[in-house]
């Protein structure tokens, strides 16, 4: 029961809810406006987007911690689980039977569904082993890779297209911010094993600057959108939307440890969760 817990962990199955949260939600009130509840829930080609999408999601997070065991002995010792729990050899056999398993199913959802995933797994091996120790590149492919998770539902279900990738746009601005503050947050195990982060090539006070930029950059481009799409119900969600984020902007200019990073990281993924509940209301 330990290493079934263990695993669930490893693989951020809190995270895997949200997920599958977001592309329910997507299927039920963007792309299934004006179809049946219960029609939505037991489509089939839902149910294997968001499973495909989940597996490959969960084999990023094994090979994530697979190359981070030396950070996260500095960052976080106490949730290190590769190497003291799950042996090396047995996480890398978990991620490739779950990318595997992801392709088969993604491959009968046809070639465009396949090719986002594998492109999706090539990414995240490329991103845990060497771009998540470069500056910006890897927080913009961890970005991109969550908007993909919305971006892959637009392109099954064409009928809602736009109205989707706006969602998706979303979840890519506010994952942008809210990497760049794990980088903060975690800068000292960075540090220690030679990764290139912003906030150690630029320092805090100009990562807190550029953080500053892609913030008005991101609420003047969601808002743009939607004035653009003409819903009303959908400005009104992100001006709501406005508020908690204008709270993680006063808390980042005040924030100087890691336990303020660590909360303002936690309320990122408060946005996230209440910008996923706003399609109820688009």
């Amino acid at each position: 029961m330990l290493l079934i817990a263990k695993f669930f962990s490893l693989i951020r199955w809190k995270n895997l809810c949200i997920v599958l949260f977001t592309q329910y939600a997507a299927r039920l009130f963007l792309v299934g406006r004006g179809e049946h509840l219960w029609a939505s829930l037991t489509d089939r080609a839902q149910l294997l987007i968001s499973l495909s999408t989940i597996l490959v999601a969960a084999s990023g997070y094994i090979i994530n911690d697979y190359f981070d065991i030396k950070i996260d002995q500095v960052n976080k010792p106490d949730e290190v689980i590769i190497g003291r729990y799950i042996p090396r050899r047995y996480a890398i056999l978990a991620h490739q039977s779950l990318n595997i398993t992801a392709a088969v199913i993604s491959f009968t959802l046809g070639w465009k569904v396949f090719v986002i995933n594998i492109l999706a797994m090539t990414l995240l091996w490329f991103y845990a082993s060497i771009f998540k120790k470069m500056p910006f590149v890897g927080n913009f492919l961890v970005a991109a890779l969550t908007g993909a998770s919305l971006v892959v539902m637009a392109v099954y279900y064409p009928e809602n297209d736009l109205l989707i990738n706006i969602y998706a746009v979303f979840a890519f601005g506010i994952t942008l911010i809210r990497e760049i503050i794990k980088d903060i947050e975690d800068i000292r195990g960075d540090k220690k094993y030679g990764s290139k982060t912003l906030p150690i090539i630029w320092g805090l006070r100009k990562t807190k600057l550029l953080l500053y930029i892609f913030m008005l950059g991101f609420v003047c481009t969601v808002i743009a959108m939607g004035l653009a799409l003409g819903n009303t119900h959908l400005n009104m969600a992100f001006i709501f939307l406005s508020i908690p984020f204008g709270y993680i902007a006063v808390r980042l200019y005040f924030a100087d440890r890691k336990s303020h990073f660590s909360a303002l990281s936690s309320w990122t993924k408060a946005v996230i969760i209440l910008g996923i509940m706003s399609m109820v209301f688009v």
